[in-house]
């Protein structure tokens, strides 16, 4: 529930924003302004969700041999999300209008929301690696081909998208895509992930 849930919050309240480009501003932005408080609350959500699903897949990842690992970096996953939304950060790309395209001297909430975020970008395609190699051990060929396919597109698509919102560069224009791209390709993998658990006998 947790992606489709993320998704469908930050796509609609960015679209009943009149100034909000979603191909070049991050989701994170719309924390700003009279209704930031939706995607806030969005953030809090999704992560209280993602750290319930690294508890409920502790059993799947235990009986395909990831031990502790994989299911604390699900909650630490959450716990970024949560933290992204208690903190809000500063205007970037021009948004909200009559900002500059970067802050000079970052705030602390901005430093403490680049925080807590960096799990999300980091410890999801972590867990998509250490699976992979699960999977494949348990010759799950096509799950292991998947998962690290996903680690690899979070990865690029996280490093493209940190290029474009660093402003000046050609990708800048797209910068809010490419990051969307990154979290659909982690969350997408984590849905079916929780949907293979519930569905494979090996689950239970």
């Amino acid at each position: 529930m947790a992606g489709p849930l993320f998704f469908a919050i930050f796509l609609i309240a960015g679209a009943l924003r009149p100034d909000y480009d979603p191909l070049r501003h991050p989701v994170s932005s719309l924390e700003l302004g009279p209704t930031g408080w939706v995607q806030s609350l969005n953030f809090i959500l999704t992560g209280t969700l993602v750290v319930l699903f690294g508890i409920g897949i502790r059993s799947t990842v235990r009986k395909l041999g990831g031990g502790r690992t994989v299911p604390i970096l699900f909650m630490l996953v959450g716990a970024g999300l949560i933290g992204a939304g208690l903190f809000a950060p500063d205007p970037l790309s021009g948004y909200p209008p009559g900002t500059p395209p970067a802050a000079v001297s970052p705030s602390l909430h901005r430093v403490l929301h680049d925080l807590f975020s960096t799990p999300v970008f980091t410890a999801l395609p972590a867990a998509c690696i250490i699976l992979a190699r699960r999977f494949a051990k348990r010759r799950r060929i096509g799950w292991a081909i998947y998962s690290a396919l996903s680690a690899a597109m979070m990865i690029i698509l996280f490093v493209m998208s940190s290029i474009a919102f660093a402003q000046g560069s050609p990708l800048t224009p797209i910068g809010g895509l490419l990051q969307r791209l990154t979290l659909a390709a982690g969350f997408l993998w984590m849905a079916l992930l929780g949907l293979w658990s519930l569905m494979t006998p090996t689950s239970r």
